[in-house]
Order: structure tokens, then C-alpha cells, then sequence
């Protein structure tokens, strides 16, 4: 057996591995996915992964590593040195320090929703990109379809570690706008809360929050796009979304 065999084969301790797998669980609670979601994604066979959770099984180092690939965290509190990834392929610290390779389950396109702010009863609904950008190496993402052309943003996209939120941030000449959304539940989608300034009549800016929604493209059929009335074919499937951001706990509204 080759050098590098015996290594990625290396079995974690027992304490290392009941900490993974307590560490593996809230994250699947807390992402709302599934273990043959993740085992998917890990390229690991389900029964695997269930014996490794199980405690049947140590965790070996290539188990591990596949794991960390695919929640984009780190599992080890004294991980084994893995090769250096390329210096255009991590994130820097202030976004998460995040492999490429670690977050391309969020590259998709996306129909964005929230509250219209200038209609009570109305749904904003336009299309956001996020990609890898090597030039910044970091996940950017573009907004692109709004009816408010002027408006339409590209920031830089945050994945720490810590928090199990996502970070959709733009920082203009000293102005701040922050979306803090869930990672994806198994259908994809991400929920949460948009932090931004609401134009009003001449010059007026007023700061505002709202509850926000990302649905993959690809899991509405025939999207709208635009300011969207209740009489659309969509509002009720937009307006669904938006509740489940508050009935579901992933973001919380306090009044004063």
C-alpha cells in the first residue's frame, strides 16, 4: 500500500469520531437535510455513514475529509494536515475561509422574494446568480431581472463556519446591505432576512427589514418575475415562501 493510502486511510480516535458525529448531526438539524442528502453529496454510500453516526464504525480521515467537502466545515478540532488548496481557491478569512470545492452546492440561479416596499400586498420576485469569481476567489452573486434596474446589486457571499448562516454582503463607498439566509434545506431553497434602505420620495432613505426567500430556479416552472398582485399564478406559491421564513423559525420579527 502506498504512503498516501495508509494516510487518507487513517482511523480517527473514538473521541474524535463521537465528537464528528455530534458535530454531523447538528448540522443536519439544523440544515433541515437528510443523511442520504448528505451522503450524496459526500459521495459516501448511506450505510456507511449510518454506521460512522452509529458509532459501528471510527471515522477514517477520507471519511472525514468528503464530509467537511460537503458541509463546508471543519470537523476536526486537530485536523490532519490535508494539501494546501491554491491560492485562488479559498476565501479569505473575513468571508469564511472557504474551499471552492466546499461550496458549489450553492451555485445556482435563484428567484429572490420579498415584501414589496411599496405595495403591502404585493411580492418583489427577481433572479440573484451565485458563482465562484476567481478573480475575488470567492463566491459572488448578481442580481439581474428587477424591475428596478437601478438597484440591481453584486456583492460577495460569506460562509463561515461558526454561525450555519449564509451572507449575502455589500459594502458601496461606506453603505452596508446584509441578506442573512439559512443554508439550503433539501430542496434547495435558503430563508431569512434582508437588511437594506428603502428609497422614498426625493432623496429620503429609510432603513428597513423584511423577510427574503431564494428558490433554485429550476424548482418553479413557469417563474414571475417583477412586482407580483394576488392576481398571479405564482402569488400564492411567492407568498407560501415568505410565510414559511417566519411560521419555520428561520427568522424572528421582534416588535418593541
Amino acid at each position: 500500500m502506498r504512503m498516501q493510502d495508509k494516510i487518507t486511510d487513517k482511523q480517527l480516535s473514538d473521541e474524535q469520531s463521537r465528537e464528528i458525529a455530534e458535530t454531523i448531526r447538528e448540522e443536519l438539524a439544523r440544515r433541515r437535510i437528510s443523511r442520504q442528502t448528505l451522503a450524496e453529496q459526500a459521495k459516501l454510500s448511506l450505510s456507511t455513514l449510518e454506521k460512522v453516526l452509529g458509532g459501528r464504525r471510527p471515522f477514517t480521515l477520507a471519511t472525514t475529509v468528503r464530509l467537511e467537502q460537503a458541509l463546508g466545515v471543519s470537523l476536526r478540532n486537530n485536523p490532519v494536515v490535508a494539501a494546501p488548496q491554491a491560492a485562488n481557491d479559498v476565501a479569505p478569512d473575513s468571508l469564511g475561509s472557504y474551499a471552492h470545492r466546499a461550496v458549489t452546492w450553492l451555485e445556482d440561479v435563484y428567484i429572490t422574494l420579498r415584501p414589496s416596499f411599496g405595495d403591502k400586498d404585493a411580492i418583489f420576485a427577481y433572479r440573484t446568480e451565485i458563482v465562484w469569481e476567481p478573480k475575488v476567489s470567492s463566491l459572488v452573486f448578481r442580481e439581474g431581472d428587477r424591475t428596478d434596474a437601478a438597484y440591481e446589486h453584486t456583492g460577495e457571499v460569506a460562509v463561515p463556519h461558526q454561525s450555519g448562516f449564509i451572507y449575502l454582503v455589500i459594502i458601496k463607498h461606506g453603505q452596508h446591505r446584509v441578506i442573512t439566509v439559512s443554508r439550503p434545506t433539501v430542496a434547495g431553497e435558503m430563508y431569512g432576512i434582508i437588511s437594506t434602505l428603502r428609497a422614498g420620495p426625493g432623496s429620503q432613505l429609510t432603513p428597513i427589514a423584511a423577510p427574503i426567500a431564494y428558490v433554485p430556479l429550476k424548482n418553479i416552472s413557469k417563474p414571475s418575475l417583477g412586482r407580483i398582485g394576488s392576481d398571479d399564478v405564482n402569488y400564492e406559491l411567492y407568498r407560501k415562501h415568505l410565510r414559511r421564513t417566519v411560521e419555520e423559525a428561520f427568522a424572528l420579527f421582534v416588535s418593541g
